[in-house]
């Protein structure tokens, strides 16, 4: 049996769902802004009508994966 997903990834699923882009979609449109802190990130991503909770999560990931502290 799979062990369930923890942590931010733990999002995933609902940012998908409730805002209709795929997770990999999301990191794309971050890819740009790879070189910026980690609010300004957030920020960029609530442009786009993400909640905060679920933009900050999205950000962790993309920068644990992706390079950034």
């Amino acid at each position: 049996m799979a062990e369930p997903v923890k942590g931010p990834k733990s999002y995933f699923p609902s940012i998908e769902a409730k805002y209709g882009k795929s997770i990999d979609e999301w990191l794309e449109l971050l890819r740009p802004h790879a070189g910026e802190k980690h609010m300004e990130q957030v920020a960029f991503l609530k442009e786009h009508g993400m909640g905060h909770g679920h933009a900050n999560a999205l950000v962790h990931v993309f920068r644990a994966e992706h390079g950034g502290a």
